[in-house]
């Protein structure tokens, strides 16, 4: 029998007692807590009390459709295809208009369990008169509430960046807040021991020099500062093989320590685009790092997930693929180099590598690596304030590692042009926006950092030397 934490018994009890007076019960719990195996113990209470005859579970990915049919499938001890004879099915969001109508005739003449997981993806608020929400909101207001004899949403971050409602959540009036029936925070989850400690590790440079034909020469101290102003976007830093290089060698190094105690542990660098991803794989090459590549577009991408799961390779490349409910707990270090800045998306990819191991040195945590774009910083610096008593954030003092021939210690940022200062000589050739991803600058721009420190915004940061 599969051992409990704590919490997951606590939300059980809960949720069961719930059920006496109510049919929907919504979970929020930290990720990488365990909630799927909560739930499906849930549901095997259900079934020894003769309370349902069938579980279906919508995800939000194939992949942690897959994960959740496998888990249920262990917890209830039965086979959880959606065929005859099977305890229940997992599907997705994606293929809730495609099922067969069987399907939504189960829910009409059986007692049914609805496990909505990630609920926040799916917006909605209904009444008499009309409907509201996106499509898969929709569809379970539409076939599913009132119809399943038990609902159980569950959520990481439960809340939606267009501030739209969460199906068939009820909220505070006039307040508007999110009432959960059970919440479980990271800083419970970090005192438990079921999360490792996260550490955000900020970084950014002090000294960056930008030269366009409109504006001349302007020195910024953060990058921050130069987004700010409009002339260099964030994503043109994400794709500098420089500003790639810096960050998966500290991440390389970190993942190396931590193999030291833990042989089998693993990296993830979250892409922004296939090009991207691949172009990481291959400066990763230059440290002598081997990884793996996973998108969407990869017909083989689950098998390889799988694969890596299971193995001691170092470093999987994820573009939209790993950054929310996919289970990898040799997860623990992860570069985030994402276009995406969503509070939402930002704790998803930090949970990915939060999720502890049975007999785990406790002194171990899960580092994150990103910029300090000032939306990052902002939500690194909340994460912070979840746990007071740790030191969460941080940043690295240690100089770049490369060098930068003729470049008198500065390298260029540039597109397809050259600089007034002669010494800087152009190497990009003319594929930046095909191959790599972004629409090529509006004018001509060049843009230089110095080989100096890396570190957050001093203003903004309280934390401790990497």
């Amino acid at each position: 029998m599969m051992q409990l934490r704590a919490w997951q018994s606590e939300c059980i009890t809960q949720a069961l007692s719930s059920f006496e007076n109510q049919s929907h019960f919504l979970c929020h719990a930290t990720p990488a807590a365990g909630k799927t195996v909560m739930v499906a113990s849930v549901a095997k209470a259900l079934f020894e009390h003769r309370k349902i005859d069938f579980v279906v579970c919508f995800s939000p990915s194939r992949a942690v459709a897959q994960s959740v049919a496998t888990t249920f499938s262990q917890v209830l001890g039965k086979s959880f295809n959606g065929q005859i004879g099977a305890a229940g099915g997992s599907y997705t969001y994606q293929s809730m208009n495609t099922l067969p109508k069987e399907l939504w005739r189960v829910l009409r003449d059986h007692r049914v369990l609805v496990v909505l997981d990630e609920i926040h993806h799916c917006s909605g608020a209904g009444s008499d008169s009309f409907l509201v929400g996106n499509s898969w909101g929709r569809t379970i207001l539409d076939r599913i509430q009132g119809r399943a004899s038990y609902t159980i949403a569950l959520s990481g971050t439960p809340w939606r960046t267009d501030d739209t409602p969460i199906a068939l959540a009820r909220y505070t009036q006039p307040g508007g807040e999110l009432h959960c029936d059970y919440e479980y925070g990271l800083r419970r989850a970090v005192s438990d021991g079921v999360c490792r400690e996260p550490k955000i590790v900020l970084t950014d440079n002090r000294e960056i020099h930008l030269s366009s034909s409109e504006h001349g020469l302007q020195t910024y101290s953060s990058i921050r500062d130069t987004i700010k102003h409009g002339h260099i976007s964030y994503p043109e830093f994400l794709f500098r093989d420089e500003i790639i290089d810096h960050t998966l060698s500290e991440a390389s190094k970190k993942l190396s320590e931590i193999r030291q105690h833990i042989p089998h542990a693993g990296g993830l660098v979250v892409a922004a685009t296939v090009a991207h991803a691949e172009h990481i794989a291959t400066r990763l090459a230059g440290l002598g790092e081997s990884s793996a590549v996973v998108s969407c577009r990869a017909p083989n991408a689950h098998q390889t997930i799988d694969n890596f799961r299971a193995s001691k390779d170092r470093w999987i490349i994820s573009v939209g693929m790993i950054s929310e409910g996919t289970d990898i707990p040799r997860l623990q270090v992860c570069c985030h180099l994402s276009r995406i800045r969503t509070e939402l998306h930002f704790r998803q990819v930090l949970g990915r590598i939060l999720r502890r191991q049975a007999a785990e040195p406790p002194h171990i945590g899960g580092w994150l690596y990103v910029l300090a774009e000032q939306n990052l910083t902002e939500f690194a610096h909340r994460i912070g304030e979840d746990l007071p008593e740790k030191t969460v954030v941080w940043f690295s003092s240690k100089p770049l590692k490369h060098k930068f021939d003729g470049l008198n210690g500065r390298t260029a940022l540039t597109h397809n042009t050259v600089t007034k200062e002669s010494d800087i000589k152009l190497d990009i050739g003319g594929t930046w926006g095909a191959d790599k991803g972004i629409a090529p600058p509006s004018e001509s721009t060049a843009l230089t950092i110095s080989n100096h420190y890396w570190n957050e915004i001093l203003s903004l940061f309280e934390g401790q030397l990497v």
